[in-house]
């Protein structure tokens, strides 16, 4: 963490995750659970952080992609139960030490944790059952559910705490037939396991825009993931951004033609009467693709949208701020409200998600109240 005023930072606003979190919580009946994803270093938007904040506003669960991040969170005080989506084989003593608790995708999956258990002498250890009900990823197909079930079958090792599965369009309303098959499936494979196991375990496939979509398939359990980060599956629903990745300018030279021209490849050409560029310290090594360079995007500054010029650089951009009035020290919006993450992701054909978890580390997260 650092200070807001400090030169480069991923701000996170309190005020809008909170709004996200209460107006997905109002699409759900109040015995429903919610689990939130903090994977990928939560969006890119700092795991230790948010998740404290997840924790705070009353989430039930937390889910991360692998052992290291739910230890990660374990070390920072993090108390709330903790799914890991891919748990390996040779991670499972890690996971015991840390009270985490590994999705099941297959036999093999299952049976190393068995093995770590017996040598443990551990019983009802909690886990959850992934099925594959269309995205073909992870999971026990319908057909793999009879040997699943046998090797449940009077286990005392563990304790199956969720079956859950994945929506893979449910943001798309013209494949709302797929969707609603994966939804049949899972309700017909989960009651199946449920019945074979002799007691109820959650169930939960709605992702974000699952939620949004079709709450009437909430189960026990949702998964809140991109909606929390401020993204909607809706579009006439506006969700509060909740990162803006900010920095301050370093530089700002005033040039003329005859000064040659601006940046890696000599792509950054000066206008005939002269451009003032601002330098300002992020580039590709901070999640600013080099296709955001040479115009392709633009920034905020003092209430102004300002183009880059020339190439991205690895720790450093240059922005056309001609007719401006900026001083080093300004600070540049690189997304957040104006431009937003999914500007952004439309000008390199690709999703915000992208953009989010592009932010790396060495950037500093602030949490503004």
């Amino acid at each position: 963490m650092t200070r807001e005023e400090d030169f480069t930072r991923l701000e996170i606003n309190l005020k809008g995750c909170t709004d996200n979190y209460r107006y997905f919580r109002s699409l759900l009946r109040p015995r429903t659970k919610m689990l939130v994803l903090v994977k990928a270093n939560a969006y890119g938007h700092g795991a230790v952080e948010f998740a404290s904040l997840m924790q705070a506003a009353g989430a039930d669960y937390l889910a991360v992609a692998s052992p290291l991040e739910g230890i990660e969170l374990r070390k920072a005080g993090i108390s709330l139960p903790i799914l890991v989506l891919t748990a390996r084989t040779d991670s499972f003593d890690e996971i015991i030490r840390n009270r985490l608790e590994p999705g099941i995708p297959n036999l093999f999956t299952l049976q190393a944790l068995l093995d770590v258990l017996k040598r443990r002498d551990l019983r009802d250890y909690p886990i959850h059952i992934k099925l594959d009900t269309g995205m073909h990823r992870l999971g026990f197909t319908t057909s793999e559910l009879p040997a699943l079930q046998e090797a449940l079958r009077q286990e005392s090792r563990v304790r199956v705490r969720s079956v859950y599965s994945h929506l893979c369009v449910a943001e798309t309303p013209e494949e709302d037939p797929y969707t609603l098959g994966q939804i049949e499936m899972f309700q017909a494979n989960a009651a199946s396991l449920t019945d074979s196991l002799g007691y109820k375990p959650m169930w939960h496939i709605l992702n974000s825009a699952g939620i949004e979509r079709f709450p009437q398939y909430q189960f026990d359990m949702v998964r809140l993931g991109i909606g929390i980060y401020g993204i909607s599956a809706l579009p006439g629903v506006h969700l509060s951004p909740v990162a803006s990745l900010k920095c301050k300018i370093l530089q700002i030279k005033h040039l003329q033609p005859e000064d040659g021209t601006i940046g890696y490849g000599r792509y950054g050409h000066i206008a005939p009467g002269g451009t003032t560029i601002a330098t300002i310290p992020v580039g590709y090594a901070d999640g600013i693709d080099r296709h955001l360079g040479r115009g392709a995007a633009s920034f905020s500054l003092n209430g102004h949208r300002v183009p880059t010029i020339g190439n991205i650089c690895m720790d450093m951009c240059m922005l056309d701020i001609t007719g401006v009035d900026a001083a080093v020290g300004d600070t540049v919006t690189i997304f957040g409200d104006d431009p937003t993450a999914s500007e952004l992701a439309g000008i390199l054909g690709t999703i915000p998600y992208e953009i989010l978890t592009s932010v790396p580390r060495r950037i500093d997260r602030v949490i503004v109240r």
